[in-house]
């Protein structure tokens, strides 16, 4: 997101002072939006709609509506504007405004501080206690634990962002008020962040009940503590595409057998062998995305974990994938997981 007002022009202005304000910007291929006194898009402006206007005759001193382009792209509020971006980044598209039904301006993005745009409400769940990371939580919650030089919460908030994500909730029980006035103090993103307080633990899942109002009709759940770089626009992806109801993020654990492995059957016969196999097994990695429906899977008021939810998906015969993470994942949950994240901190992207 960037400054509205920055990137407006008003459509009582000229040609020649929007060209002025082009070149005060100085951004190439730049576009402002020219805007009525409500605030509503009525086209796009770039240097290049103001060369072609003087080439047909027209004088650079004449309003600017009239060489605006009155078919300038937008997002609109609502809607799933997740394919747009990459189509609008390829074409080398920078800003784009984002319009209500009454075509009113509500915000300008700025597609290159962006990967992407996912549709979802997020969900951070940091109720825990952090008993294995004493004494580091003994004052203080596990979520607000610095990594480098921002809390963990504040990490995942900020890469959740940069994927677009505006809309956030956060489960808190454990020092909460820490929480709230750690995220608040730290997080400089525009976004909306809701907390819900558990009065009792609930588990890993059961305090989603407590949110009463969903944005949107996708939810991407994660805990809290976690460092990774996951690509949130692959995972969301991959999500539509395989038709699922909800899908859950797995860690690909591998183990090498140093000796060859016989298939034997009952009559102790060999039917077959194996030199020195590996068998992939495929772990929590304690991040999922899923339809809004399903919460209603979810039981009120009662400590309720993401592996009762997802058996209980199985169990309604709703349709459940897998999705690897190939890049960095890591649980702080120890101490030296803790220790470890400050040094891959250092050295690995995770903005």
């Amino acid at each position: 997101m960037t400054d509205f007002n920055k990137y407006t022009f008003s459509e009582k202005g000229s040609a020649r002072e929007a060209l002025q304000l082009i070149d005060k910007i100085a951004i190439p291929n730049l576009a402002v939006f020219i805007i009525n006194e409500h605030k509503q898009l009525l086209g796009s402006l770039t240097d290049g709609d103001i060369r072609r206007g003087l080439l047909n005759g027209l004088n650079i001193d004449e309003a600017v509506t009239v060489f605006m382009n009155k078919n300038s792209k937008c997002f609109m509020e609502g809607q799933n504007n997740f394919e747009k971006v990459y189509k609008y980044k390829g074409e080398g598209i920078r800003f784009i405004p984002e319009i209500n039904s009454n075509k009113n301006i509500l915000r300008i993005i700025d597609l290159e501080k962006l990967y992407s745009i996912i549709p979802v409400d997020a969900i951070l769940m940091a109720g825990g206690k952090g008993e294995r990371l004493k004494p580091l939580t003994d004052k203080m919650p596990k979520p607000m634990l610095k990594v480098g030089d921002r809390p963990i919460i504040v990490r995942n908030i900020d890469r959740l962002s940069s994927f677009g994500v505006t809309k956030f909730h956060i489960s808190v029980r454990h020092f909460a008020d820490q929480i709230i006035e750690g995220v608040k103090e730290n997080v400089k993103i525009d976004a909306s962040i809701d907390f819900v307080v558990e009065d009792k633990p609930m588990g890993t899942i059961g305090s989603v009940n407590l949110i009463k109002t969903f944005v949107n009709d996708v939810i991407l759940l994660m805990n809290s503590d976690l460092l990774t770089n996951i690509d949130f626009h692959d995972f969301y992806k991959r999500f539509l595409e395989s038709g699922a109801d909800m899908q859950v993020a797995t860690i690909p654990y591998h183990i090498d057998v140093p000796y060859a492995v016989m298939d034997i059957n009952d009559k102790e016969e060999v039917l077959s062998f194996s030199e020195k196999p590996r068998f992939t097994y495929y772990s929590n990695a304690g991040i999922y995305v899923f339809k809004k429906e399903l919460v209603k899977l979810i039981p009120e008021d009662c400590k309720f974990d993401a592996t009762n939810f997802m058996e209980a998906v199985i169990a309604n015969k709703k349709k459940l994938t897998s999705y690897p993470i190939l890049g960095y994942w890591l649980d702080i949950g120890r101490l030296e997981d803790f220790y470890k994240a400050q040094e891959d901190v250092k050295h690995i992207n995770f903005d």
